[in-house]
């Protein structure tokens, strides 16, 4: 684990970044389970959905946005995309340093995963084009729990339909239908959403499941994974007094408002994030 040698840094804010909406899901998380700390969200809006791009752009957008959160001074960054967490962490951690701790989304699920040791346990993963072909979780589970039995499936349509706003309607219920369906989950005991967006579409994934599968959300586990970061490295805020949340987009979307609104309140106000040379 790295480690910070400034104290002061104990009230420097959280940095949290995505492609779009979704990490707002883990920024929500985080501040449940860590209201005294500041967050600052970089939603990547120009270049979503991540899922579909080549990793050298992946690995440029997120280590351009690392170098803005640094500039914010922020004590900690989390990836909140399992596509850029799983293509580009490597390199994020490389322009951070020792400046700010570095979290992915995709580790904390790992180890939550690797405690699963019923042989009748099969685990059905769903994700972006990005993020299932880059076979991160097949890999790193082979190393930590080999009797794992993992169905993995790319639902590539799911992030830009809920980035647009189709969540909890007769459209979404369908799309969803249609992938879950897929013979690859069949008798899946325990489900992964591989991607930030998909907490938005719990309810309706569950629904489908009529409750019968234990519903891994990302969102909850990386919270959880960060407090207890924070801690170990005795960074932790102690007080709420003077909290400033910031949200910055690259590009202005009215779902990312209303999104941010919806989980922060209405005082939130989006600033645009100029870092694209």
């Amino acid at each position: 684990m790295q480690v910070l040698l400034f104290f002061e840094m104990k009230n420097n804010p959280i940095g949290i970044f995505d492609s779009g909406i979704g990490g707002l899901t883990v920024a929500h998380a985080i501040q449940e389970k860590l209201p005294n700390e500041q967050l600052i969200y970089f939603g990547d809006t120009a270049h979503l959905p991540y899922g579909d791009k080549e990793p050298y752009s992946i690995k440029h957008y997120s280590t351009e946005i690392a170098k803005f959160l640094l500039e914010k001074k922020v004590k900690l960054i989390v990836i909140a995309c399992h596509t850029a967490s799983s293509v580009a962490f490597k390199e994020v951690s490389k322009v951070v340093g020792n400046r700010a701790l570095v979290l992915n989304v995709v580790d904390p699920v790992i180890a939550a995963l690797q405690k699963l040791r019923d042989p009748e346990h099969l685990v059905g993963i769903i994700g972006t084009k990005g993020t299932i072909g880059s076979n991160i979780y097949p890999h790193k589970l082979s190393k930590l729990n080999k009797s794992l039995k993992l169905a993995c499936l790319e639902t590539p349509l799911l992030c830009p339909m809920i980035e647009e706003g189709f969540i909890n309607d007769q459209i979404s219920q369908t799309v969803i239908n249609t992938y879950l369906s897929e013979k690859v989950l069949k008798n899946i005991t325990h489900m992964v959403l591989a991607c930030t967006h998909y907490p938005l579409i719990k309810a309706q994934i569950t629904h489908y499941y009529k409750g019968n599968i234990n519903i891994i959300d990302p969102s909850e586990v990386v919270a959880e994974t960060a407090k207890n970061l924070l801690k170990e490295a005795n960074l932790l805020r102690k007080e709420s007094s003077g909290l400033d949340h910031h949200f910055y987009v690259s590009d202005y979307t009215q779902s990312f408002e209303q999104s941010t609104r919806y989980f922060f309140g209405e005082k939130v106000t989006l600033e645009k994030g100029n870092i694209w040379s």
